[in-house]
């Protein structure tokens, strides 16, 4: 990990997506990141935490050493925590029973302006403990905006962060930049957001319900002087991104071109308009047809396939291949997809209370362990009240009785030689995708033909299911591409026949 607000716990890597309700063919939202480290060798758990489990648990950081009593009653959540708790838990990303999904977080950096004057403090709230402390504890994606708000205002932010919100009715995304200040933006439904470890928030309305921002942060602005837009008659722009984020060289190497290779997949025409280094991205836009997480899923793995950047690739020369970082990395930890399927004509409240009485479909968490452009993802329902066992407890080093470090592997068997596990490695992401889409349609249906009391027995059964054919399939896969790279060895010499 690399320094930020202080050393050893931000990870500066990650991509995130937001799709709003109007902007997907079946009326679901969708909030999706990577969660890259520095190194490959950083597992992942999945498991699902009981509700109240910390209620009046004074939670201490292992990373920085922040503290909050937590509050009782506390929800059941999904969540992909590290193995290694002591460093800090890293929750990452879940849902919880009232079908709030949050992603933590999209790191950043604050320009050197904005941090002079509202310092990141050294103890406060950062990545590793943000999902534990607000998910288990909010009914809507406003909710969550508005607790993460407090927290920051009340113990202040270790970081600059992007943090991802979600209910039946909205996704939001919230930036924190400072020690103590943030903007959060409601998605617009028919829109789409890419960001990639910048501030990426732009024109700010102060008087719109799809805003959320920290207590006196204008103020904060205007007393030391910090926006340079030009404006007449004492009228300026308020652009988040100008005033707090960073634009440098570094951010147009490798934070830059990911928005344009998103942009790329989902709005080429946009993306026609400008440079893979261009500066001025925008933050939301329009798709140019109607998504699906498959959709998600391709800009989360893309490696720039297809383009003069493609760092496995054939097309360019060294020089394109390696010159920008591209979306899927060998360090990726896991990549998800977010599903909360739209809900029209009630309140975020009474979805909330809907959602705990069993009455709605319930949400997927589509998730692939290590990098996602070569392991499949998987749809987990997180309205189950337990996840599956094999997909908790991963060794911290290799073991390849264990699914994380089987995933893990086909990124390492695939790679290196691209040329030779190509074909197969394509064929073996499309296969498992048709699988998974019809299972995750099949589990539906039939959770919902059932009593509500019953659903979360369906969900159970349909996520064991899945366990038992994905890891297999996977374990499969690998020993066909060891076979294909052991053929195609450099080392093999062609025989006489005849000796």
């Amino acid at each position: 990990m690399s320094k930020k607000g202080f050393d050893g716990l931000m990870r500066r890597s990650c991509t995130s997506v937001l799709v709003g309700r109007a902007a997907t063919r079946d009326g679901s939202i969708l909030i999706a990141r990577n969660e890259d480290n520095t190194t490959p060798a950083a597992p992942k758990s999945l498991r699902m935490v009981p509700a109240g489990e910390r209620d009046g648990v004074e939670l201490v950081s292992g990373a920085n050493g922040f503290a909050i009593t937590l509050p009782e009653g506390g929800l059941r959540y999904s969540a992909m925590p590290d193995v290694t708790p002591e460093e800090g838990l890293f929750e990452e990303a879940g849902v919880n029973a009232a079908h709030v999904a949050m992603s933590a977080t999209e790191s950043a950096l604050a320009n050197d302006r904005v941090l002079a004057f509202d310092p990141y403090v050294e103890n406060g709230l950062a990545e590793d403990a943000m999902l534990t402390v607000v998910l288990p504890y909010v009914k809507t994606a406003r909710e969550g905006v508005k607790r993460l708000g407090e927290i920051v205002a009340a113990h202040g932010s270790a970081e600059s962060n992007g943090v991802l919100f979600a209910d039946h009715l909205e996704a939001w995304y919230m930036e924190i930049a400072t020690g103590h200040h943030w903007v959060a933006q409601r998605i617009p439904d028919d829109c789409v957001a890419v960001v990639a470890n910048q501030l990426s928030i732009q024109e700010v309305d102060f008087e719109s319900d799809s805003f959320m921002y920290s207590e006196g942060i204008r103020e904060f602005v205007e007393e030391h002087a910090l926006n340079s837009a030009l404006g007449g008659g004492g009228e300026h722009s308020f652009n988040f991104r100008e005033i707090f984020g960073t634009s440098s060289d570094g951010d147009r190497r490798y934070n830059t071109p990911r928005v344009w290779d998103g942009l790329r997949l989902l709005a080429p025409e946009i993306a026609k308009e400008h440079t893979v280094v261009d500066s001025d991205l925008p933050f939301v836009f329009r798709p140019n047809r109607l998504l699906g997480v498959e959709d998600v899923a391709a800009v989360l793995s893309s490696h720039f396939d297809e383009t003069e950047f493609d760092p496995i690739g054939t097309a360019g020369d060294e020089f394109s291949r390696k010159r920008y970082r591209a979306i899927a990395l060998s360090r990726t930890q896991e990549s998800h997809v977010l599903q909360i399927e739209g809900v029209f004509g009630l309140s975020a409240e009474q979805c909330a209370q809907a959602a705990l009485k069993g009455e709605l479909a319930s949400p997927i968490c589509w998730v692939a362990l290590g990098t996602p452009c070569f392991s499949p993802y998987m749809p987990l329902f997180c309205d189950a009240h337990m996840w599956p066992a094999c997909f908790d407890d991963a060794a911290p080093k290799p073991d390849l009785s264990h699914p994380y470090w089987v995933f893990r592997s086909l990124q390492a068997a695939s790679d290196a030689r691209f040329t030779v596990t190509q074909v197969r490695s394509g064929d073996y992401k499309s296969e498992q995708w048709q699988k998974a889409l019809r299972h995750a349609q099949h589990v539906h249906r039939e959770a919902l033909a059932a009593p509500s009391e019953e659903r979360a027995a369906v969900y159970e059964k349909g996520n064991s299911e899945l366990a038992s054919w994905v890891v297999a399939d996977a374990q499969k896969h690998l020993a066909t591409l060891l076979l294909d790279l052991s053929i195609a060895s450099p080392l093999t010499f062609k025989m006489n026949p005849n000796l």
